[in-house]
């Protein structure tokens, strides 16, 4: 979701030491462009998905990414099983946006776009060639960083395992009030680490999917027990619901277990999660039955903050102002919530006032701006 000016990859401007780990191995052909230092472009319409390069050489590679259709549209590079190795979602008409990758193995890829963030997409096979170190093998900053983030992201799972059995024990024993209490509290954890979970495809549609989503994906998980809880009554497969829920959760944490997290997919994650709150949680639409939706909110920015203080030793060393600008802006938005407290929790989001959104979309809109920069930052 964010930018770098070179899909090559020479590192400049760390060490000499660092520079072996951070040159491709990958010859130096390549259709479209991508091996003459510049991003990938990307014509994305209503049906079409024109990707400039075929292949491009390992290591960190950019995606420009314009969308010249109708709809809304997302642009993903995929792994063996769907993997997500980066995407960048909510791209409007006429918008142009940048996604960098680290891809340090040679292999099989697929690039897609989907025209109204909806199905498979539009697919077509890619070429990563020859093989680079990884950038964490190069920079023990960025190694720490990331193993940082993958003990916060091990423990923020570890919660939702137990906050998310505490919510189905109330659901499966008819405990409504207690289950409405519980629902915010078990998707906080799922919110902070969303990205992650979005990276296993089959994941994400199960757990957070809403009941207007994809035509032909099955209505279950969080949302589906929250419109049973607040809208329709417990039904004869609400319990059935709520133990998938439940499975669902310890799969993710067992996937997790052997994740690698690059740096640069850190730092999309940051950018990730408020475009999670930019485009889903200020309108309403996704806590739409409970209008919980500044948990959600609240969660999206922590784990947003979360990523960024994994990787500040390496920020500070390469944009000395760009931490200090961040910490100011994370603390506006954090102030502008701090407001709509109510108990240990939040206000029904219907409580909010279009001007209340309004001040909500400027602070999150400028976090994003330096957010934005993060990841070009680290592959640098």
């Amino acid at each position: 979701m964010s930018r770098r000016t070179s899909a090559g990859i020479v590192c400049a401007g760390i060490a000499a030491v660092a520079l072996a780990g951070c040159t491709s191995t990958a010859p130096a052909q390549n259709t479209g462009g991508a091996a003459a230092g510049g991003p990938i472009s990307v014509k994305a319409t209503d049906t079409a998905c024109e990707v400039g390069a075929t292949e491009a050489p390992a290591g960190h590679i950019t995606f420009s990414v314009n969308n010249a259709g109708s709809k809304v549209t997302e642009f993903y590079l995929y792994g063996v099983g769907d993997r997500i190795m980066g995407e960048v979602e909510n791209i409007g008409p006429g918008i142009t946006r940048q996604l960098i990758v680290e891809v340090p193995d040679g292999g099989s890829y697929v690039t897609a776009c989907k025209p109204g963030m909806v199905g498979d997409g539009i697919r077509a096979p890619f070429t990563v060639t020859g093989s680079t170190q990884r950038s964490t093998d190069a920079n023990a900053k960025l190694a720490e960083a990331t193993a940082g983030y993958k003990r916060y992201v091990t423990s923020q799972i570890e919660t939702l395992v137990v906050k998310t059995q505490e919510f189905v024990t109330a659901v499966k024993a008819g405990k409504v009030d207690e289950a409405k209490a519980l629902f915010p509290v078990s998707r906080t954890y799922w919110e902070r680490i969303e990205p992650v979970a979005e990276s296993f495809g089959d994941i994400d549609p199960k757990v957070d999917g809403r009941d207007d989503g994809e035509p032909g994906v099955p209505f279950t998980g969080y949302h589906r027990i929250e419109k049973d809880l607040w809208l329709d009554g417990l039904k004869p497969d609400t319990n059935q619901m709520a133990d998938n829920l439940l499975a669902d959760m310890k799969d993710l944490q067992s996937r997790v277990a052997t994740v690698e997290i690059t740096p640069v997919q850190l730092a999309n994650g940051a950018k990730e999660l408020l475009d999670e709150v930019a485009t889903g949680k200020i309108t309403g639409e996704e806590d739409r039955y409970s209008h919980t939706d500044l948990w959600d909110f609240k969660a999206n920015v922590e784990g947003s903050q979360a990523a960024v203080a994994a990787l500040r030793p390496v920020l500070d060393e390469k944009n000395k102002d760009l931490g200090p600008q961040l910490d100011q802006r994370f603390a506006a938005v954090e102030k502008l919530l701090e407001g709509y407290r109510a108990g240990d929790g939040f206000k029904p989001y219907t409580a909010l006032t279009d001007d209340d959104k309004k001040k909500m979309t400027e602070a999150v809109d400028a976090l994003a701006e330096p957010i934005s920069q993060v990841a070009g930052v680290v592959s640098a």
